[in-house]
Parts: C-alpha cells; structure tokens; sequence
C-alpha cells in the first residue's frame, strides 16, 4: 500500500478557516482529522476530532478562529517511510493518523489506520430503546412500532444497527414494548443480518433508562446505549474511547442548538434600564439520545422501576460519580415527527445515491 498523495487535501484547512470550517471539513473528509497547511502547502499543525470537541466544551463558537486549537507538532513520517513503519508508529503513538511531510516541509500525503485494517470486532454490547409508542409520529405509527417506520427502503432500526455493525459492532440487545412482536418478528435472532439480537421485554413502560434494570446478566464492560429513533453519523467507538480516557460512569452526547429571540431584550435591575440586546441568540447544549454507561451506573437503578436517562444521570451525580458531555459535530436527526422523518427519509436518499 502507498501513501494516498491526493487524500489529504480533502481534509486541509489554512489558518484564518474557523471552528464551523474544521467541523464541515471533518464531516466531509471522514479522516477525524484537520490538516492546518499555509499558502505553500506547509504543515503549520493538526486539529484532531477530539481537539475540536474539547474546543466546543471551552465554549468556542462556530465563528471563532481555529488558533487555539492547533497542536503544532504533530506526528509526522517522510515519503520514504514503509507502510509497515508506519503502521508500527500508529500502534506505538495510539494515533489514527499521519501526515506525509517532505524535506520542504510540504504536505505530499496522509496514511489513515483505516487503511491498515477493517474495523476490530467491538465486544462491547449496544443497547437500543425500542419500546415506545411513537405518539408524534402518526399515522405513520398507528400500525407500526415506530422503530419499524422505513426510511430510505429500510427500518430506521436496522439502519442503527447497520451502521454500528459497519464499526464492529455485533452483539445488540433491543428493548422492546408498543408492538414489541412486530419487531421480533422482523429482526429475530439477529441472524440473516450477520449479528446476534437478544430483547429486554417491557411489561410496561420502563423509560429511556429503566429497561436496562432487566440486563440479566449485566454487563461486565462499558456499554452503548442508543434510543431507536436517532439517526446520526456518530462513531460509538469515538464515543466508547472518550468515556474510557475520561473514567467516567456516563457519557452522554450532547449537541449545540441555538436559538435567536425574536424581540429586542431590556436588561433591567428594578426599575432602571441597564441594556439592551437585540435578538439575542441563545446556545446550549440539548441530550442527543445516544450514551456510554459503565455497570456500575446500573446500580441507581431499581429492578423494572420507570426511569429516564436525565433521571439516571441525576442519581449518579448525587452519588458523586463521573457524568460527562461529549460534544458532538456529526449529522444527527432525532426522528420524532412527520417532518423529521421526511429529512431523514431526503438525507438518506441522498446518501444512496452518493454510494
């Protein structure tokens, strides 16, 4: 294998980009990796997946220079280094990536760990919330359980768990209620899509949390936990890699949602006028539906008790556990209502015409 020398321009960026610039171009490259180069192709430095999350959690925002993120010395091999060289300083440094510098300190080209390997088998378990009514969904669910709702000629069930089996995912435990038989029937065993399915089975309403009170066994390492109506481009094992380095007991992803005031604002302190702010936009971050939980986040809850996950997040920081934010960048549509459905259903048409 040689060096793709065309490959690393897809993901290069010049210093004036911005913090929007580096989240397009990684969403666009799918390399998890910006390559910051001036006007003579020379590398000034890199800008990582994980160095932009950080950013997002220090409250940059999207118009905001890309300067503080830039790690100026990267990891680097020149165009003579072997693939098997290569290949060892990845294992040996834990990175994913390596640019190609020549003596002019010009960019000729990047290796990519993908190119190494296919995706390593996860033995992590992936948990998915399948059991609720769909309520806002109508009349697209009045017959069908939401998760079975097609979308681009599949369910929305299986295209989750497709794209988490294309990351080495095969072993999936489907919490199931409103119209739970339908899904069995359709997924079974798991089989004829070339994974193992178990079924937690809700005799009533558990919640986004609360099914995971019938894990029997539970699980002995960190798992995934997704719910069934969430359509994104999110990596789990980015995730996954994210609550190991930061030991928690819980991650949840999160994502940036604005929202601009349609008035004028008056600031005022009793009587007094003290400002004014026209159309403030307000930023926060909003739960993405899509967690990583260590078995001892298990233990807040009560066996077949209701419980959602805000709720089980509370509990754990009350017993002074780990909970923390991963900042996501990536496509991300929570299929709740008939509009919604129709941008996933346009998204992912688009994406079949692309392959």
């Amino acid at each position: 294998m040689t060096s793709e020398h065309s490959k690393w321009r897809d993901c290069a960026l010049i210093a004036t980009a911005t913090i929007q610039d580096v989240i397009d171009n990684l969403e666009s490259s799918s390399t998890r990796i910006v390559l910051v180069i001036n006007d003579k192709d020379q590398l000034m430095g890199t800008i990582s997946d994980g160095d932009l999350r950080r950013g997002l959690l220090r409250g940059l925002q999207l118009k905001d220079s890309i300067e503080s993120l830039i790690y100026p010395s990267p990891v680097i091999v020149s165009p003579s280094a072997t693939p098997e060289s290569v290949r060892g300083l990845m294992l040996e440094k834990k990175i994913l990536q390596i640019p190609v510098v020549d003596e002019d300190k010009k960019v000729v080209g990047l290796y990519l760990w993908d190119d190494f390997s296919s995706p390593a088998k996860q033995h992590q378990q992936m948990i998915i919330m399948a059991g609720g009514k769909g309520t806002r969904l109508r009349p697209f669910t009045e017959s069908t359980p939401k998760p079975l709702v097609q979308i681009a000629g599949k369910p929305m069930l299986e295209h989750i768990i497709r794209r988490a089996q294309a990351e080495g995912f095969s072993d999936f435990i489907l919490a199931i209620h409103h119209l739970g038989h339908a899904i069995e029937e359709f997924f079974q065993d798991g089989s004829r899509f070339g994974v193992k399915i178990h079924y937690l089975r809700e005799t009533h309403p558990l919640g986004t949390a609360g099914a995971l009170s019938l894990l029997d066994p539970p699980p002995d390492n960190a798992f995934v936990v997704t719910n069934g109506d969430v359509i994104t481009d999110i990596r789990y094992t980015d995730l996954l890699d994210f609550h190991h380095r930061h030991e928690a007991a819980a991650t949840m992803a999160v994502r940036s949602h604005e929202w601009q005031h349609p008035y004028g604002v008056v600031h005022t302190e009793g009587l007094e006028i003290k400002g004014f702010e026209e159309k403030p936009i307000n930023r926060s971050y909003i739960n993405a539906g899509i967690y990583i939980l260590s078995p001892k986040a298990l233990e807040a809850l009560e066996p077949g008790v209701h419980c959602d996950m805000p709720t089980l997040f509370e509990r754990l920081r009350e017993r002074s556990e780990s909970t923390i934010a991963y900042p996501m960048h990536e496509p991300w549509l929570d299929v709740g209502r008939p509009s919604d459905l129709e941008k996933a259903r346009q998204s992912l048409d688009r994406d079949e015409v692309r392959s």
